[in-house]
């Protein structure tokens, strides 16, 4: 990866420059801020041991000022251990105290729409107003079927029960009556301490998904290629400015497998280890019933996802280059690393953080600033 190092140095001297300038294009100051998206998948280490391992690399990035963490809900797959999200919430509230926590995302085929908002409600008090929520659908569909719900319906189910639970953030007493949800007479004696709920979060994957959040003043995320990033993040920011006037817009996100280390080498062995394992798991259910996701992520190596733009290991002078390249190019303000992913140790996630967090994440956003 030589010339990737030197690229990455002369981009390096260049990088507040060019962001700078992407700023100025877009008319309006960006204030930059780092958060992370973890599937919580599985290695090989005892459940308890697993936990505690993940609980202490999120200690670190509480402690490094990282905005906030972002855990995925999956069912009956070593892709995500934590099939209940809340219950992993509550315990990183107890062993963090700055950094903010959520859901990408609460599958909400999968729930009851009132449990979920009590237990959001819950989680905001016991954490000090620290929860930041996505809702969706659910990305596999075999996990929904796995619960006995209709999976081609799972979009239908997540738009009505997002709205009744919007809803019940906002009165004393609910009444509702969906082709999913009947409620009467329900006394909402829970309330949010974030009013009037915690800061929503909408995952996009098209222009025109896009301008949905926007119109809705939600946050926006997405982990799509360089490219549909760009299309994006412009129709957000458009739509935004359309609707709501010049204001700061929400956070507009982009996700990106991220593992830092002293050289290029010994970053890209690690990666690429860890990879496969994260891959295997990615797959597990569709290749159980006959099939591969429909996604880029299933990418045959981490070599592949660094070529289409998801993914960097390397250096802090070979990743900062590569997030500044992003971050110029897309105009996010918002980048989401996947910092825990395959069968990385926990001294390797350490170090990994460490560095990022003394080397790239805050000379990126001084190049923001300035």
């Amino acid at each position: 990866m030589q010339s990737a190092v030197v690229r990455a140095v002369r981009l390096d001297r260049h990088s507040k420059t060019t962001i700078k300038a992407r700023i100025d294009r877009l008319g309006s100051c960006m204030n930059l801020e780092f958060g992370i998206f973890d599937h919580l998948d599985r290695n090989d280490l005892p459940l308890r041991d697993y936990y505690e391992q993940r609980l202490k690399v999120i200690e670190a990035f509480d402690r490094a000022g990282f905005y906030a963490y972002h855990v995925a809900e999956h069912h009956f797959t070593p892709l995500g251990m934590a099939p209940s999200p809340s219950v992993f919430l509550a315990a990183i509230g107890q062993r963090t105290t700055r950094l903010r926590f959520g859901t990408f995302v609460y599958a909400l085929p999968v729930h009851h729409p009132l449990r979920v908002f009590e237990e959001i409600c819950m989680l905001d008090h016991m954490s000090g107003g620290r929860i930041e929520i996505g809702f969706g659908r659910g990305s596999v569909p075999f996990e929904i079927s796995y619960y006995g719900q209709n999976a081609q319906e799972r979009q239908q189910i997540y738009a009505e029960r997002l709205e009744l639970i919007l809803k019940a953030f906002t009165v004393e007493t609910l009444d509702w009556n969906g082709k999913y949800d009947q409620f009467k007479n329900v006394p909402m004696e829970m309330k949010s301490l974030q009013q009037p709920h915690p800061p929503l979060w909408y995952g996009a994957h098209s222009p025109d998904s896009a301008e949905r959040a926007a119109r809705k003043g939600l946050n926006m995320v997405t982990n799509d290629m360089p490219g549909p990033t760009r299309a994006i993040v412009a129709r957000y920011r458009q739509v935004w400015r359309e609707v709501h006037g010049e204001g700061a817009p929400p956070k507009m996100g982009m996700v990106r497998f991220i593992f830092v280390a002293d050289s290029d080498a010994k970053a890209m062995a690690v990666a690429r280890r860890a990879y496969l394992r994260w891959r295997a798991s990615f797959t597990y259910l569709s290749e159980m019933n006959g099939t591969l996701p429909q996604s880029p992520l299933r990418a045959d190596s981490f070599d592949t996802l660094i070529k289409q733009g998801q993914a960097i290991a390397g250096s802090p002078e070979t990743v900062r280059a590569f997030l500044a390249r992003q971050i110029e190019d897309s105009g996010v303000n918002y980048v989401v690393g996947q910092f825990c992913f395959g069968d990385l140790t926990l001294e390797e996630m350490l170090g990994s953080v460490a560095l990022f967090a003394r080397e790239v994440k805050p000379r990126l956003q001084m190049a923001v600033a300035q």
